[in-house]
């Protein structure tokens, strides 16, 4: 009986912490909003947003202080930046909020990935110059100005592709590891990529040809052309046909819808075969996204007693890899499937286009 009552009390303890913590963290929560510009400084345009909510809410075009590169830093004049899935769940805040800022978002300038022209360089850069065209990632990327380390997610920017074009290739970033690292695809190999239409999916179908594979996409019927147009040996209409209920088997299946079961999954992997967990279909938070999460975790939990594994992946944002893209860019290998531009001004009717869940191929804005 003792040992119980130490246990119950220890038990609400540790609960009245947390819940102490979680009131003092988010309260304290808060971000630079509410700083003004120093006198003589600098200034640009820049995307903001101080509060979580929907894009016409809390998304303002303001001006702000034009940031200044240190000695290991290029200053770059951003042209383009495209948006990722998860951007819209910044947005809206939802479980984000435990990364993003509890009651108030820390980064108060949204989008990560951009292209643009080095504008100046400071005295221990030697990777850059001025004039430069460069692409890579960079938190509060949708501003005139950024500082990015040399060191940094940034290389040179592929000749033959567009600003844009340039601003939605490090979303290549989850296919390349995803299929190389995680699926270890291999010539000859036949592959499976649930959600071949969307940013990610696109790349990965084209990633998947370059490595030798045998590439079906899957996606719905307004998309089949954009899927066979980038490299897929098959496509699948899911409003028509079921690919776990078909009779062909694969090496590996790249899913970034994960709507479908483990044991349908499985039933289409050859054995050893490996599901690749990359996504859980759309952008930002919807009705299905928790229920998608939990499938993938479950999926990954019982894999560990199958042959067939079902595995998730961090994504690893780093120079060498956004090298190789470029490279494979600069090839014909990989050509951004970029099938909508807003400017800068539209930011908003980006972001809501986004978190419809349906985009086509990835979206960019323009900052001229």
């Amino acid at each position: 009986m003792k040992w119980k009552r130490i246990l119950k009390w220890s038990a609400l303890a540790i609960l009245l912490i947390l819940f102490a913590w979680f009131e003092f963290a988010y309260w304290t929560s808060s971000n630079d909003c509410g700083r003004s510009i120093p006198a003589g400084s600098e200034r640009m345009k820049a995307i903001r947003y101080c509060e979580y909510g929907s894009p016409d809410d809390v998304l303002r075009l303001e001006q702000v202080e034009k940031p200044v590169p240190n000695d290991n830093q290029i200053l770059v004049r951003v042209r383009a930046v495209s948006l990722r899935f998860f951007d819209g769940g910044m947005l809206e805040g939802g479980i984000g909020r435990l990364i993003f800022g509890l009651r108030k978002p820390k980064n108060t300038c949204p989008g990560s990935d951009f292209s643009g022209t080095v504008e100046a360089v400071g005295r221990n850069v030697t990777e850059f110059k001025p004039g430069d065209e460069v692409f890579g990632v960079r938190a509060g990327a949708l501003a005139e100005y950024i500082c990015v380390r040399q060191a940094g997610a940034v290389v040179s920017k592929p000749t033959n592709v567009t600003f844009e074009q340039a601003a939605s290739l490090p979303t290549a970033l989850v296919a390349l590891q995803g299929l190389r690292d995680t699926g270890r695809v291999k010539a000859g190999q036949k592959v499976l990529i649930n959600g071949a239409s969307g940013g990610v999916g696109t790349f990965a179908v084209q990633i998947a040809k370059d490595f030798g594979a045998e590439v079906t996409g899957v996606c719905s019927t307004k998309n089949l052309e954009l899927v066979r147009s980038i490299g897929a040996d098959h496509v699948i209409d899911y409003t028509k046909e079921d690919y776990t209920k078909g009779d062909q088997r694969y090496d590996v299946i790249y899913d970034l819808v994960n709507n479908r079961s483990f044991s349908e999954r499985r039933r289409v992997l050859k054995p050893g075969g490996i599901c690749v967990l990359a996504g859980i279909g759309g952008s930002g938070m919807h009705k299905d996204t928790l229920f998608n999460m939990a499938g993938a975790l479950t999926a990954s939990l019982r894999s560990k007693f199958a042959k067939e594994k079902f595995v998730t992946f961090g994504v690893d944002i780093n120079k060498k890899d956004l090298g190789i893209l470029r490279d494979l860019s600069e090839g014909g290998k990989v050509v951004p499937a970029l099938t909508k531009t807003y400017p800068l001004t539209e930011t908003a009717a980006a972001y809501k286009y986004l978190e419809t869940g349906h985009v086509q191929g990835k979206i960019a804005i323009t900052i001229e």
